[in-house]
């Protein structure tokens, strides 16, 4: 359990720093896509802004406790396990999860894309984390 929460822990903090670079590469290189974010659609209020910045934490513990129920079935060595598992999360919830939101939502193709490649990105990050500190 110990090593669950450890790996957990590490992957958030890693992905947090991860998604702050994300942002200000996007800002870079795709500012014109950016501009959708202005819509009020991805403004939740002030009282829920914070929850934001949660997410790589909540997303870190749900794939530490993914990886230590399916860690098994993955063989090769650490980069290989993480970028599987990295892979199976995004075909298996990922993908799925853009789909209904380009389906349901009032967003670009791109935009979802864009969602669909960090998701998976995100995933594989934690992955290879969780591959080196729980084999």
């Amino acid at each position: 359990m110990k090593r669950i929460l450890i790996s957990a822990l590490i992957s958030g903090l890693v992905l947090f720093a991860f998604s702050y670079l994300i942002l200000f590469v996007s800002i870079k290189f795709f500012p014109t896509m950016l501009e959708e974010y202005y819509n009020p659609v991805f403004w939740p209020g002030s009282e829920r802004a914070l929850l934001f910045y949660f997410h790589p934490f909540v997303l870190s513990l749900a794939l530490a406790w993914f990886w230590n129920r399916v860690k098994s079935i993955f063989k090769g060595n650490t980069v290989l396990k993480g970028l599987e598992f990295g892979l199976v999360y995004g075909l298996i919830a990922t993908l799925p999860a853009m789909w209904i939101c380009f389906s349901a939502l009032n967003v670009t193709l791109g935009i979802v894309i864009t969602w669909l490649v960090y998701g998976v990105t995100q995933a594989i990050i934690a992955g290879l984390i969780f591959a080196r500190m729980n084999p």
